[in-house]
């Protein structure tokens, strides 16, 4: 973003761009994001949305951010007092695929690059589970992403395949943090 809004009613403003923003990804792929759809979209001067954002690219990132966070938020709150491996994948998939079925734009655009994630998870599994938060860690949480994430995009709508999702996850997360699930 150009530049972070302080008071609230930019903060509301931004939130309205973003929103509408998502609304259009949701409509017609990014190919539909545009500043001068956005401005036609919220009815907001086209110099207000370049205020905060220099083109389509930094719109889809803000979205992406905001996505993230959001995620990150109802991951913790659902996964409070968590120290399971398997109801930790079950969760952090639940959620994924909850807000893609449920936050417009985000099965066009949900978290951008997967590192990002990656290290928000990571971080939870070494909090929840008491794993260090190594090179390790961070990189064998990546792979799990990458491929839940492929798997998910494909057949998020097919309930056998996200059962083996998360089959794979455990299998995988499960030997290489060296924790035995129950089975």
């Amino acid at each position: 973003m150009r530049r972070t809004p302080v008071q609230q009613r930019s903060v509301e403003r931004v939130n309205q761009m973003l929103d509408a923003a998502a609304e259009l990804l949701e409509e017609g792929g990014y190919d539909a994001l545009s500043t001068r759809a956005l401005a036609a979209r919220t009815g907001l001067p086209i110099g207000s949305i370049y205020r905060y954002f220099s083109d389509k690219r930094a719109l889809a990132e803000a979205l992406t951010r905001r996505n993230l966070e959001r995620f990150r938020l109802r991951l913790e709150q659902r996964l409070e007092g968590v120290t399971r491996l398997d109801t930790m994948i079950d969760v952090v998939v639940a959620e994924y695929l909850d807000m893609k079925a449920k936050v417009p734009g985000f099965a066009v655009m949900d978290f951008g690059d997967n590192s990002e994630v990656a290290g928000e998870l990571a971080g939870m599994v070494s909090a929840l589970l008491g794993v260090p938060l190594d090179d390790r860690l961070r990189r064998t949480v990546l792979a799990a992403v990458e491929a839940a994430d492929a798997l998910l995009r494909a057949h998020h709508d097919d309930p056998e395949m996200i059962e083996e999702t998360k089959e794979l996850l455990r299998a995988y997360l499960g030997r290489r943090l060296s924790i035995v699930l129950p089975p």
